[in-house]
C-alpha cells in the first residue's frame, strides 16, 4: 500500500459544495480584501475558540509578530521561547527587534517545561511565548501563573493546534493573545496563506487591525509603522466554509491516533504521551527512534509517506549564529530533533490505511 504523509482531498470533500459557493460567492462580489467575509469568518473563528475577538491576518509568522507589538514588545526586550520549536515562533521575536530566549520543554510532552522558565526570566523579560507543539496543549495553567507572578504577558503559538483543549477550555483562549496559522496544512486550512489573532483584549485587536494595514485605520492616514498582512476575502470565505466540520475532522484525528497508539503499543518506539486535562487535535503524530533516517527510509521503500518536524532546533540553524549557541547547549531539544518522525495521519485515513501504518513501523522499527 503506497500512502502519502498528507492527503488534503477527504478535508476539501468534506465542504465541498460550501467551499465551491464560497469562491463563487467572493469571485462575484468585486470586494477581495477587508470585506464582509473576513469579518464574518473574525466573529465566527472568535465564537469558537472562545475570544472576544479574532483578527485575520496574512500568515502564522505575521500573527506572531504583530501579537508582540500589540503586547509592547519591542528593541531591546526579551521573550522566553521553546528550544523545540519551528523557527517562526524565534522569527517573531526577532523581527519586533527582541531577543529570544530559549528554555527547554517537558521531555514527555515535547512542550515548554514550566518548571523551568523562571531561571530564564531577566529584567529584560517581558513575555511568554509557549507552542501547542504537534498539536498538543501546553500547560497552560502553569505558565499564566508565572505570568502573573512576574508581571510578564503571555502569547501562545496556536499554528497546529486547532480545536484542541486544556482541562475542558479551547486553545485560543487560554492566554493574552493567541496567533493562528491557516496554511493549507493546517486542521483549519485555507486554499493559500493565512493567520490571525485571538484575544479577549479590544485594545490589543485594535492595535493589531491597524498594524495589519499599513498602520492606518483611515486610508492614507498612518499612525504606526504598519505591515501588508491582510486575510483575504477568499481565504476567509473557505475558512468560514470549513469551520463547521472542524469538530467532527478533529474527532476522526483522535480516533486515527487512538488506533496508531493502541497497534503500536509495545513497539520499539516512543509514543506520544498525553498528560492529564490535555485533548490533543493531533496536528502530527509523532514517533522517536534512535535511528530515525534508517526508520523513515525503510517505511518509504514500504510506500509509507514520512516527514521530519524538525530536523534542526532554532540554536543550531544558521539565522541565529549570533546568538552564541552551541551543540549541546540545549540537550533535550537537541535529541527530539534527531529522533522524531511524523506518521501518516489526517481525516479520511481509513482503518486499513492505519492498519497498514502500524504494521510498516513494526516491521521496520
Amino acid at each position: 500500500m503506497k500512502l502519502p504523509f498528507l492527503d488534503l482531498q477527504p478535508t476539501y470533500a468534506a465542504s465541498r459544495a460550501a467551499i465551491d459557493a464560497a469562491l463563487a460567492r467572493v469571485a462575484g462580489s468585486g470586494w477581495f480584501i477587508l470585506g464582509r467575509e473576513l469579518e464574518s469568518f473574525e466573529r465566527q473563528w472568535a465564537d469558537y475558540c472562545g475570544s472576544a475577538h479574532a483578527v485575520g491576518l496574512g500568515n502564522g509568522l505575521d500573527a506572531l509578530h504583530l501579537g508582540l507589538r500589540a503586547l509592547g514588545v519591542g528593541e531591546g526586550d526579551e521573550v522566553i521561547v521553546p528550544s523545540n520549536t519551528y523557527i517562526a515562533t524565534w522569527l517573531a521575536v526577532s523581527q519586533c527587534g527582541a531577543r529570544p530566549v530559549p528554555v527547554e520543554p517537558d521531555a514527555r510532552t515535547y512542550n515548554l517545561d514550566p518548571a523551568r522558565i523562571e531561571a530564564a526570566i531577566t529584567p529584560r523579560t517581558k513575555a511568554i511565548l509557549p507552542v501547542h507543539l504537534y498539536g498538543q496543549p501546553a500547560d497552560m495553567d502553569a505558565i499564566n501563573a508565572i505570568a502573573q507572578r512576574r508581571g510578564l504577558k503571555v502569547l501562545d503559538d496556536c499554528a497546529q493546534a486547532h480545536g484542541a483543549r486544556w482541562r475542558g477550555r479551547r486553545v485560543g483562549a487560554l492566554a493574552d493573545v493567541s496567533a493562528w496559522s491557516f496554511y493549507p496544512g493546517k486542521n483549519l486550512g485555507a486554499m493559500g496563506d493565512g493567520g490571525g489573532l485571538t484575544t479577549d483584549d479590544a485594545a490589543v485587536a485594535d492595535a493589531v487591525r491597524v498594524l495589519r494595514n499599513y498602520g492606518s485605520r483611515i486610508k492614507y492616514h498612518n499612525e504606526v509603522k504598519g505591515l501588508n498582512s491582510r486575510l483575504d476575502e477568499m481565504q476567509a470565505a473557505v475558512l468560514a466554509a470549513k469551520l463547521p466540520q472542524l469538530d467532527a475532522l478533529t474527532d476522526q484525528r483522535r480516533a486515527i491516533a487512538a488506533r496508531l497508539l493502541d497497534g503500536l503499543a509495545g513497539a520499539p518506539v516512543g509514543l506520544p504521551f498525553v498528560p492529564e486535562g490535555a485533548e490533543p487535535a493531533w496536528h502530527l503524530f509523532v514517533i522517536r527512534h534512535e535511528a530515525r533516517d534508517r526508520l523513515q527510509a525503510a517505511l518509504g521503500e514500504r510506500g509509507i509517506g514520512t516527514l521530519i518536524h524538525y530536523p534542526v532546533p532554532p540554536h543550531l540553524q544558521p539565522a541565529y549564529a549570533e546568538l552564541g549557541h552551541a551543540a549541546g547547549d540545549f540537550p533535550v531539544a537537541e535529541a527530539i530533533h534527531r529522533e522524531v518522525l511524523s506518521l501518516p495521519l489526517w481525516p479520511g485515513m481509513t482503518d486499513a490505511q492505519t492498519d497498514a501504518v502500524v504494521a510498516a513501523v513494526r516491521a521496520c522499527a
